[in-house]
Parts: structure tokens; C-alpha cells; sequence
């Protein structure tokens, strides 16, 4: 125990072992170059490291490979978090998390006269997107682990991942917006709409998480004008006449937004 706590003691060595656990059965040379001190220093810790049990190595050729071995943190675990106490523990840890956590979760709610069917249609047919979307062509096959792609006339202004495909209840998408330079330095964030029926009704829940704290506000703040569009369209079969759609409506194909 005392060489584990040793050896966990050191943030560099910590760094090791986390390096091991993203890619396990790395070189000396590839662990080397993913931090910032000498081949001799990382060595050294490799060596610690392997007197406690919680570095292995195996010959492959002449290569020494290093594999992260977790049975003394267990062992740890086991000795000082009981059974009794280990949902306690689990709990405050995810607690922790979420009040470290510095990402932004914006959420946003419409009730729309129309069924899922048709909803979901208006999400991913390609035509009746552009009449709400400011004018955006999407364009996917919204399958899982599918790609999209949102195009504004020739440029593409936006693009993801479908994470989640679930018709005509749920599609998680990553995010990653493109129109503007403020923007493509936000990187990737995680899109949710989620459609639940009530009545003749639908509620549409869309959840944008993931993002930066003090994330640049473009982002997420056309989600309300959005809604509004795809409300519009679907109960009225009218264009809302919003700043961004008068927008797209001008720099666009309006013969064709019309039809």
C-alpha cells in the first residue's frame, strides 16, 4: 500500500498512468513524447510505477511495452470504501463533477399543433428544414454515426454527428457551427430534440449541452426564432417572417423557399 500511495502521490506519474488508460501497451519513446520532461525522467517514473504494482510491461521484438494495471487502486478502493458506504461515495464524486464542470446546458421548449410523424419529417426532410432553418440545406441520411451537413448557398455553415436516430421521438446530434471565425473556435457541442405527444399536440424539447461556459452567444441564441419557424410552418404552412429568415430569404433562392 505504501508504494501505491507513493507512487499515486506524483501528478507527473498520475499523468502516466491516465496516458496508459487512454492507450494501453505504449512504448517508452511514445509515453515520452506525450510529456514534457526527459526520456530519463519518464523512466524514472515508469520504474516507481512498476515497483507498485501498477505498471506492466511485455517484450514485443525489442520493443518493451507498458500496460496500466488497476488491481492496487482496487485493492485500495476495496479496503477504505465499503460496501455500505460505496453509493455515498459514487454520489458525492458525481456532485463534484457537476459543480466543476464549467460547460453551459441551454434548454429550450415550443408546443405545436402537428403529430410526430410530421415533426420529424419537418427535422429531417430536406426541403421543409430550409423554410425554417434560415434557409440552411441539410442534408444526411439520419442514420447512427451518420454525418450531416448545413449549407447556406455554397458554403458549409455547420456539420455533425448524428449520435441518436430514434424516429419520431429523439435525435441527439454533435455540433459544430462553421459560419464565422467568433464561432469555429467554439469547437463541438451535443444538440438534443427530443418530441413527445400530447393530445393533438406535440412538445418539441430541444437541449444544446456541451458547450463552453461563456460560449459565444450565436450558438444558441437563434434556438427561439427557430422553434418559431418550424411552429409556423407546421400549423400555418406560412414562412416565419424572423430577422433570420428575411436574411436567408434575400441572400438565398426565394422562388424556391416559396414553393
Amino acid at each position: 500500500m505504501d508504494d501505491v500511495f507513493k507512487a499515486l502521490a506524483d501528478p507527473t506519474r498520475r499523468s502516466l498512468l491516465d496516458e496508459l488508460f487512454k492507450e494501453d501497451g505504449q512504448t517508452l519513446s511514445a509515453l515520452e513524447e506525450r510529456l514534457p520532461m526527459t526520456r530519463f525522467g519518464v523512466m524514472k517514473h515508469l520504474k516507481l510505477l512498476e515497483e507498485a504494482g501498477l505498471v506492466v510491461t511485455r517484450r514485443r521484438g525489442r520493443e518493451k511495452l507498458h500496460f496500466l494495471n488497476p488491481v492496487p487502486i482496487r485493492l485500495v478502493h476495496d479496503r477504505w470504501v465499503s460496501k455500505y458506504t460505496e453509493s455515498w461515495v459514487a454520489a458525492l464524486s458525481d456532485l463534484k463533477r457537476t459543480l466543476e464542470d464549467k460547460t453551459m446546458k441551454k434548454v429550450f421548449e415550443i408546443y405545436i399543433k402537428t403529430t410526430p410523424v410530421l415533426l420529424w419529417k419537418a427535422i429531417t426532410d430536406t426541403e421543409m428544414r430550409r423554410k425554417w432553418n434560415f434557409g440552411a440545406v441539410v442534408k444526411s441520411d439520419w442514420t447512427p454515426g451518420s454525418r450531416y451537413e448545413g449549407f447556406g448557398g455554397e458554403s458549409l455553415i455547420f456539420e455533425g454527428e448524428n449520435l441518436e436516430v430514434d424516429p419520431p421521438r429523439r435525435l441527439v446530434q454533435s455540433f459544430r457551427a462553421l459560419w464565422g471565425e467568433d464561432v469555429k473556435s467554439e469547437g463541438t457541442s451535443r444538440v438534443t430534440l427530443e418530441i413527445e405527444p400530447i393530445g393533438d399536440s406535440c412538445l418539441l424539447k430541444v437541449t444544446h449541452d456541451q458547450l463552453r461556459e461563456g460560449a459565444n452567444d450565436q450558438l444558441f441564441g437563434g434556438w427561439p426564432m427557430v422553434l418559431s419557424g418550424i411552429k409556423t410552418l407546421l400549423e400555418t404552412g406560412e414562412i416565419l417572417t424572423t430577422p433570420g429568415s428575411l436574411r436567408w430569404l434575400q441572400s438565398s433562392e426565394p422562388a424556391a423557399l416559396k414553393s
